[in-house]
């Protein structure tokens, strides 16, 4: 009898036969997630996009981000990617040649700190968690050579995706459990592919901070996690919205 029951519940809890209220808070649920996903992955373009200079993400952008770039201290890098808007080619220069100087006491005091003055402690003097460039103290380690990410930093990020991108597939793929017409496996392999792949991007980070050639499983990671994500979204508002109607 309750295996009786549970058949006639799975039946009834489809996606095409909600009710309009359920079906307008589902949608509402993607659509919202599907959007943010979409920033998440602009905001991978506008930061570690532009690790190298150049927009667009690149197997180099995620080695210097994690690995760094041990040619170049973090100012330099900084000043040729993501910051490099910041401030003009003459003062961007400056700033080169005085890390590259040995990042002198002297010079900073007689013109190297009214160029971060001017351009860089709107941010970086007011706002926590990154260098502070208001003295010569918190500048200096900026000007030394980059080695990407730090642990500490790592594991900060790490926990916080690990807890909140697993907290959204969780709905996204309870959601789309309720679909008809998949074949069990399939289902279960578009519901386990997300979680799977997010450990993959999570661990390519710590990975490739000792080995860049681990850059490449960070770039398969994000991608198979955001095609699982996108098939899922897509073919749950196809058979809230769509399907009903076709019959």
């Amino acid at each position: 009898m309750l295996s009786d029951d549970s058949t006639l519940l799975q039946l009834r809890a489809s996606l095409p036969t909600l009710s309009l209220p359920i079906r307008v808070l589902f949608t509402g649920y993607l659509v919202v997630t599907g959007v943010g996903l979409m920033m998440a992955g602009l905001q991978v373009l506008l930061t570690h996009g532009m690790a190298d200079g150049e927009f667009g993400l690149s197997v180099n952008d995620i080695v210097y981000s994690y690995h760094g770039n041990r040619e170049n201290s973090k100012l330099e890098e900084k000043l040729s990617g993501s910051m490099k808007d910041k401030a003009d080619t003459h003062e961007r220069a400056e700033i080169v040649k005085w890390v590259r100087d040995g990042s002198k006491r002297e010079e900073w005091d007689s013109h190297i700190q009214a160029i971060f003055q001017e351009n860089c402690i709107s941010c970086h003097g007011v706002v926590p968690g990154i260098p502070d460039f208001r003295t010569f103290e918190g500048t200096k380690p900026s000007a030394q050579i980059s080695e990407g990410a730090t642990i500490g930093a790592l594991a900060r990020v790490s926990h916080v995706h690990l807890f909140g991108i697993s907290f959204i597939f969780f709905f996204v793929c309870l959601i789309f459990s309720f679909s008809v017409g998949i074949s069990p496996i399939i289902k279960s392999i578009a519901i386990g592919t997300p979680f799977v792949f997010l450990l993959v991007d999570i661990a390519s980070w710590w990975l490739t901070k000792w080995y860049p050639s681990f850059a490449y499983m960070q770039i398969t990671g994000g991608v198979c996690m955001n095609i699982s994500a996108a098939f899922m979204i897509l073919v749950s508002l196809f058979q809230m919205w769509i399907l009903p109607y076709r019959k």
